[in-house]
């Protein structure tokens, strides 16, 4: 690997004053002007940002006066406006309404981004104003979100390389570019991948288990791709494929789980050798920067600290989650031998479902009719976060999104005042990547004076022209928990923008979100939104009663999948600079068995060619932080039922302590002034049946 500088980034373009992202928009909450925008206005704007902020940090480190909290930290915090707004544009619109052109300029902006990057936080002589205001921070008279914010900027520069010597920085710098490269080679592969990897049916006959809506959106789907005729099956993210539950035709569903899991695995869009590739770069880089491996330097930012935190938890979870999944293999067995066929992994899901339905008398796909997307989004989902938090959602098509399918709410407080905006994009489509996420367009400050405007991305099938869209049971669990992130966001209430909503560690991040799943089967929430879509009839009672019965099917598998994927993770990022791995495939499978967690029937819920989360999402060697912050969601959730549940006063306490502080207070310091202790894992073992 080359230690040569990056090439030069080419002379930034001038940024028009017609370009619509050269001053803060003008529009509500600062909402971007996407019906402005361009690619090409993008671009020029992330060059021409990269280019002000690099002015703005060298002004700060030409300062000839002493190095003070105002004009170092302040000021850093302060810089790179332009930037920070073409970036929340562009990088939320790669993920969404992905193009050609599109990848073509991310592909030219990822190695200019982790160069800029690298020339400050590499900054020596930035590093050493930074240094002075971290050694005076606490004679300098700061309140105890700014001695914070002087300890993040510290350590983020520590952990960024600043302490190398020059050669050190020289090679931080070409590693850091060429994993930015390839960082961006994975998710486009895996975008592409996937769409290629839809499958095609010719015969409607073999569609039998969907629904007629089911199987009109998949002709749609083929359509739309341009097919002359015929079904197409569109894949989902993970491992598992939600058809699969469903359809009776066993070929087509081994057609279906084998495309799945050989995702971005060969051919044009082979993810297996820059997986590769990024995990022996992660690795030298950690060794560079002083750790033993890539997982330990996630760690030590991270709420766990240490790999030997992270290995306990996962240690305590293994063997009663894999006793759990034989245990109900040999119940899906039995049923597939009725069948005269032997058990295998694309069976798994319909055999599973058929244990609800005859066991606790659970059909997933008869329930969707009590599901309809905007009843569940207005009467549940918002529903919710009026009787706990008192804020409200009205309403703004006068405001346009970046897509048709973009809707946007204004959000009030609990004293009616304005607080941001919510965007919501749920429906799947070509050019977005697959999964569910929030983001921010707009993060909230008060020292800059912006308010939040955040958006949630789901991958809900769309439904045929006229036909409601029906979610399954896990789609409602998914929109609730991308909710709570969103929360998390437009409750930040800090004043500065590092701080800001769900800018915490990423072993904390999803707590809040997990949290907020709770209330999706709260009766006084349930009742509101499950209403059958022809009927309005409410969801019946026994049914409830049994889905909550059923709770507990299915959690070995559930469990057993999310810990394969966990261990894979940490497998590929605690290589050493010195592993050769020449078979992914291989080193893949002896991780799993190595670790206890290879089972041929339940595959890791991602496997590495298509494990996004860690190769190109920002969770490398933090997988682990579901679970981790599961821990602290099933002590919370006891605690808000030891204390009246759904209420106001209790909703009040966990937004005012937690979800408002951001990344301004410790996290666990804030788990701690919610909960009166440290977390407890009894909750979490309870939750998924793993209790002894």
């Amino acid at each position: 690997m080359s230690t040569a500088a990056p090439a030069a980034a080419p002379a930034p373009e001038t940024l028009s004053a017609a370009n619509p992202l050269a001053t803060p928009s003008s529009l509500p909450y600062a909402l971007p002007p996407f019906a402005d925008l361009t690619l090409e206005h993008q671009r020029e704007a992330l060059l021409a940002g990269m280019a002000a902020h690099r002015a703005e940090v060298d002004a700060i480190v030409a300062d000839p006066e002493e190095p003070t909290f105002d004009n170092t930290v302040v000021a850093l915090e302060r810089s790179g406006e332009l930037l920070g707004r073409a970036e929340r544009v562009f990088y939320n619109l790669s993920s969404s309404v992905s193009s050609d052109r599109l990848r073509e300029i991310e592909r030219e902006i990822a190695p200019l981004a982790a160069a800029h990057s690298d020339a400050i936080r590499l900054d020596p002589e930035l590093f050493a104003r930074v240094d002075a205001v971290h050694a005076a921070r606490h004679g300098a008279g700061l309140d105890e979100e700014s001695v914070r914010l002087v300890e993040r900027y510290h350590l983020d520069f520590v952990l960024a390389g600043a302490g190398l010597d020059e050669a050190g920085r020289d090679e931080l710098r070409a590693l850091n570019q060429r994993l930015a490269e390839l960082s961006t080679t994975f998710d486009q592969n895996l975008q592409l991948a996937t769409e290629a990897a839809a499958v095609l049916v010719t015969d409607a006959a073999q569609l039998d288990g969907l629904s007629p809506a089911e199987v009109q959106a998949a002709a749609g789907a083929a359509t739309e791709r341009g097919s002359d005729g015929g079904y197409l099956l569109t894949l989902v993210l993970p491992s598992g494929q939600p058809a699969l539950a469903k359809l009776r035709d066993r070929e087509l569903r081994r057609r279906l789980h084998t495309a799945s899991v050989t995702r971005a695995s060969a051919g044009a869009h082979d993810n297996a050798p820059v997986a590769v590739e990024i995990a022996h770069l992660r690795a030298v880089r950690a060794r560079l920067l002083g750790f033993d491996t890539h997982a330990d330097l996630i760690a030590a930012d991270q709420t766990a600290k240490t790999s030997a935190a992270v290995d306990a938890l996962l240690g305590e979870l293994v063997a009663p989650a894999l006793a759990n999944a034989k245990a109900e293999a040999q119940v899906l067995a039995e049923l597939a031998a009725a069948d005269g066929v032997e058990l295998a992994a694309w069976d798994w899901a319909f055999y599973s479902e058929r244990v609800r339905a005859e066991r606790y008398a659970v059909d997933s796909a008869a329930l969707r009719p009590w599901f309809e997307l905007d009843r569940v989004l207005v009467d549940g989902v918002f529903r919710a976060a009026e009787l706990v938090y008192g804020y409200t959602f009205a309403p703004r098509p006068d405001l346009v999104g970046y897509h048709p399918d973009v809707r946007v709410w204004e959000v009030h407080g609990p004293d009616g005042g304005p607080v941001g905006l919510y965007l919501g994009d749920y429906f799947a489509r070509e050019g977005k990547r697959g999964g569910a996420w929030m983001n921010s367009f707009v993060t909230q400050s008060t020292l800059l004076g912006t308010q939040p405007v955040v958006v949630n991305n789901l991958n809900v099938t769309r439904p045929a022209p006229g036909q409601p869209a029906l979610l399954t049971l896990d789609e409602v669990t998914t929109l609730f928990h991308e909710f709570g992130h969103a929360l998390h966001g437009l409750f930040s209430a800090v004043t500065y923008p590092r701080f800001s909503g769900t800018s915490v560690p990423r072993d904390f991040v999803e707590y809040p979100s997990q949290v907020n799943e709770m209330w999706a089967l709260w009766p006084e929430i349930l009742s509101g939104y499950a209403r059958h879509v022809e009927t309005g009839e409410p969801l019946p009672g026994d049914v409830v009663a049994a889905i909550e019965a059923a709770a507990l099917w299915g959690e070995g598998f559930g469990t057993l999948e999310y810990l394969a994927a966990t261990l894979l993770d940490q497998a590929w990022h605690r290589i050493t600079p010195g592993t050769v791995v020449d078979d992914p495939q291989a080193f893949e499978a002896e991780a799993l068995a190595a670790a206890g967690v290879a089972v041929d029937l339940v595959p890791p819920r991602y496997r590495t060619t298509y494990f996004q989360h860690v190769f190109s999402g920002g969770y490398s060697a933090g997988y682990y932080s579901y679970i981790w912050s599961e821990v602290l969601d099933a002590d919370t959730v006891e605690w808000f039922k030891e204390n009246g549940g759904l209420s106001r006063a209790n909703g009040d306490v966990f937004r005012d302590r937690l979800l408002s502080r951001g990344g301004s207070v410790d996290p666990l310091g804030a788990f701690r002034a919610v909960r009166g202790r440290d977390a407890d894992t009894g909750p979490l073992l309870r939750r998924r049946g793993l209790a002894a």
